[in-house]
């Protein structure tokens, strides 16, 4: 968690399990892009997931931080109902249950 960041709090109806997450989150991050900008920082993003992206001083610093906007945008994402990109084969994005 980033400081200053307010945690997202979900129902364990919405909580993914913390292995279907991390292995998510590993396959997504496959599919990052990286930048080293003329500031000497990095960047980094990953297409298809919008307003998500990291910048820091060191590549492994930024593919870290990467790693932690993910699992934040993930988990907001999941709260409010938006849609989540599939990836590989996983499909995180919340189903409403019918009766």
């Amino acid at each position: 968690m980033l400081e200053n960041e307010i945690p997202v709090i979900l129902s364990p109806e919405q909580q993914p399990s913390s292995e279907l997450l991390a292995e998510y989150i590993e396959l997504a991050m496959k599919d990052s892009v990286f930048k080293e900008l003329c500031d000497g920082t990095h960047f980094a993003e990953i297409p298809g997931f919008q307003g998500a992206w990291a910048n820091a001083d060191t590549l492994e610093d930024c593919r870290r931080e990467m790693k932690e906007v993910l699992e934040d945008w993930i988990l907001l994402g999941i709260k409010l109902g938006h849609p989540i990109p599939v990836v590989g084969s996983i499909d995180l994005t919340a189903r409403k249950k019918t009766a």
